[in-house]
C-alpha cells in the first residue's frame, strides 16, 4: 500500500520497490494520513491506437464467447477466422474477420504495443495493485501484475492525464476487483501493456485498454470500459460487457487513438522519489485491507527507498529517533498495544520539495522503535 499527496507547484515522485516490499504512506508537508497514492515521474502523451481505436475486441487467433456478452464497438480478428458465440453475444458495431480492416488494426495494435512498452521513465511496482491510488505516469513490473480489491486512478483534475501500466508477464485480477477513476480520469487514457496474457476475474469492473502480447481471458460478468486487444492469441468472453472508451475531441482526454504515439513522454518534471515499505510485505497488505481495525502482530521493519534522497529523519509520535544521510534507511518496529504512526521526513538533492512518509497502524502489543533497529 502506498500513500501520497501531490505537491504543488512542482510534482514530487515516488517509486515502489520490488520483491515482497509494499509501500506505505507518502504525504507532502505535515504527516497527514490520507489517501493511498503513488505519484508518477512525468506527464505522458496518449498511446496512439490508430485504426484499432474503433475496436472493443481485437484478437489474433480466435474470439470465443459464451452467453449474452455485449460488445459496444467493433470486433476484429486477424489472421484467424474463427469468431464464435455471436449470437447469443451481441456486437454493437461491425465484425471484421481476416479482412483488410482487421489486418490494419492489428498492425496499428503492434505499433501501439511497442509504444506502450517503451514508455519512460517508469516507476517500479510489483505484485498486487489493490488498495493503491496512483496519479498519471508509467508504472512497470518486470514480472506479473495483479489486482485484488480496488485500484484508484487519480487525474488530479486534468482530463488529459495518461496512465500506462507495463507488465513483464501476466495481468490477473481477482473476482470482484475494480479500477476506479476519479478527478477527471478517463478510461480511454489508461493503457495496460501485458507481456504475455491477461485474465480478468469474475465480476471485475475494469478500465483501460488492454494490449496483450498473447491472449485475454474475460471471465463471467466482467464490465470493461476500454478495449481487449490481443496481438497473437485469443480473446475469450463469458457473459461480459465491453465498451470501447473514447475521449471527447478537443483535448478532454485524447487517449482514444491516433494521437501522441511514438513514445513521447510529455513535459519532464523534477525527479526524486521516496517510498516507505514494510518488511515483510504482509504487514502493509494487512493495513491496506483492514486499517487499524485489525492489529499488527510481531516485529517488522520499515524502510525508505527512492531516487535522489539527501536525508531521512525518522520519528514515532513526534519524537525523533534517527537522522540518516545515506542508504539503506531502515527502522525496526517492536509493537506494544495502541495506534501508532511511524514518520519519515525525506529531503531530496534536487528541486523536489520535501515529503513526509507515514505508516499508521494498530499494534497488538505500544509501538516502540528501537534506535538499534535503524541501519545505514
Amino acid at each position: 500500500m502506498l500513500f501520497k499527496t501531490r505537491m504543488r507547484p512542482r510534482s514530487s515522485s515516488y517509486s515502489r520497490p520490488r520483491a515482497r516490499r509494499v509501500g506505505l504512506v507518502v504525504v507532502a508537508g505535515a504527516a497527514a494520513l490520507a489517501v493511498p497514492v503513488v505519484a508518477a515521474l512525468s506527464a505522458q502523451a496518449p498511446v496512439g491506437l490508430g485504426t484499432a481505436e474503433s475496436f472493443a475486441v481485437l484478437a489474433g487467433s480466435t474470439v470465443t464467447n459464451t452467453g449474452a456478452s455485449t460488445i459496444n464497438g467493433n470486433l476484429g480478428l486477424s489472421p484467424g477466422t474463427a469468431v464464435t458465440g455471436f449470437p447469443p453475444g451481441k456486437v454493437n458495431g461491425t465484425i471484421h474477420k481476416a479482412d483488410g480492416v482487421a489486418g490494419n488494426a492489428k498492425s496499428d495494435l503492434t505499433v501501439a504495443y511497442v509504444d506502450a512498452a517503451g514508455r519512460t521513465p517508469p516507476l517500479a511496482v510489483s505484485g498486487d495493485l489493490g488498495g493503491l491510488t496512483v496519479t498519471g505516469g508509467v508504472y512497470k513490473s518486470k514480472s506479473s501484475l495483479g489486482l485484488t480489491g480496488v485500484l484508484t486512478l487519480d487525474a488530479q483534475g486534468d482530463p488529459n492525464t495518461v496512465f500506462v501500466f507495463q507488465a513483464g508477464s501476466t495481468l490477473t485480477t481477482a473476482s470482484g476487483s475494480r479500477v476506479r477513476l476519479i478527478n477527471g480520469a478517463h478510461a480511454c487514457n489508461v493503457y495496460w501493456q501485458v507481456g504475455s496474457s491477461a485474465t480478468l476475474g469474475t465480476t471485475t469492473a475494469f478500465a483501460g485498454n488492454i494490449l496483450a502480447l498473447t491472449s485475454i481471458s474475460v471471465n463471467r460478468g466482467v464490465v470493461l470500459s476500454g478495449r481487449a486487444l490481443a496481438r497473437n492469441g485469443a480473446v475469450t468472453l463469458i457473459d461480459d460487457r465491453i465498451t470501447a472508451a473514447h475521449c471527447a475531441p478537443g483535448g478532454t482526454g485524447g487517449g482514444g487513438g491516433g494521437t501522441g504515439g511514438g513514445g513521447g513522454t510529455g513535459s519532464a518534471r523534477p525527479t526524486g522519489t521516496a517510498v516507505m515499505t514494510t518488511i515483510p510485505a504482509r504487514v502493509a497488505r494487512q493495513v491496506a485491507r483492514f486499517g487499524t481495525s485489525v492489529c499488527v502482530k510481531g516485529n517488522f521493519r520499515v524502510a525508505v527507498r527512492g531516487l535522489r534522497i539527501r536525508r531521512v529523519v525518522f520519528s514515532v509520535g513526534g519524537r525523533v529517533i534517527a537522522r540518516r544521510g545515506r542508504a539503506p534507511f531502515t527502522a525496526l518496529v517492536k509493537p506494544t498495544p495502541g495506534i501508532r504512526t511511524v514518520v519519515a521526513r525525506v529531503t531530496f538533492t534536487n528541486s523536489v520539495p520535501p515529503a513526509s512518509l507515514a505508516f499508521r497502524f494498530r499494534a497488538c502489543a505500544r509501538a516502540v522503535v528501537s534506535p538499534g533497529g535503524f541501519t545505514g
